[in-house]
């Protein structure tokens, strides 16, 4: 990976921070569900709950495609950001995950508007996005990330990177709230998953670049969780 300039590292770590108000901090992604119903019960099965949803449902679709939705942007293809936006959209297997993307999308091109990201030149960027808040299908948050980062010099791995590991930490920051976790033993699975997000880079490459690309939404368990969590009758999250 080529180096960064210290600005490009400074917009990455912004757009990953958990303070940033797009309400990431707010959803779960079934992992409540999976609480409540006794599966994940400690640090441990926490772990292989986070692993396997990031090995199985983040590394074979959302990180793909955020890769295919990068190289739009960067290519200035409006027809191809507007089909894999849409294509997310309708992938989102349950009404919770669906409201998810579309509400963070939302607040992230709020907030991209508001201190006026990328300056003058992103202007037009921006205003595409715009057009996809008020189309049919709505603004899917990682459309809104993949062009927030067309901004910077970052290149298309540090960008995935940053990407996935703001995912990372807030299904970490779940399981610490709701399971409970200690926050030390929330660092600790952190940590502990590291490693695995050279592997979801490494995947997600070859799936973004096959032809076609290889977009895996079959999760039976992870999307069927996600659907009872709209039921439950006491949760902390909203998905």
């Amino acid at each position: 990976m080529a180096d960064l300039s210290v600005q490009g590292l400074c917009a990455l770590l912004h757009l990953a921070s958990p303070q940033l108000p797009v309400g990431g901090f707010s959803y779960s992604q079934g992992l409540e569900a999976a609480i409540e119903h006794g599966m994940v019960t400690d640090a441990d099965t926490a772990h292989v709950w986070v692993a396997d949803a990031l090995a199985h449902g983040f590394a074979r679709c959302e990180a793909p495609l955020w890769l295919l939705l990068r190289r739009a942007w960067a290519a200035d293809d409006a027809a191809a950001v507007a089909h894999w936006n849409q294509w997310f959209v309708a992938s989102r297997d349950s009404r919770e995950a669906r409201a998810e993307t579309l509400q963070m999308g939302w607040s992230l091109h709020s907030l991209l508007q508001s201190v006026q990201w990328g300056g003058e030149a992103f202007a037009p960027r921006l205003q595409q996005l715009r057009t996809l808040v008020d189309g049919p299908w709505g603004l899917a948050y990682p459309t809104a990330f993949a062009c927030a980062c067309a901004a910077t010099d970052a290149g298309e791995d540090h960008a995935l990177l940053a990407y996935g590991f703001a995912w990372l930490e807030n299904q970490v920051a779940a399981a610490i709230k709701a399971v409970p976790l200690g926050q030390v033993a929330g660092q600790k699975l952190l940590l502990a998953l590291h490693g695995r997000m050279a592997r979801m880079l490494e995947e997600s490459r070859g799936r973004a670049s096959a032809l076609p690309p290889q977009l895996d939404t079959i999760v039976p368990q992870w999307g069927l969780l996600q659907a009872r969590h709209e039921h439950q009758y006491s949760r902390l999250f909203r998905s």
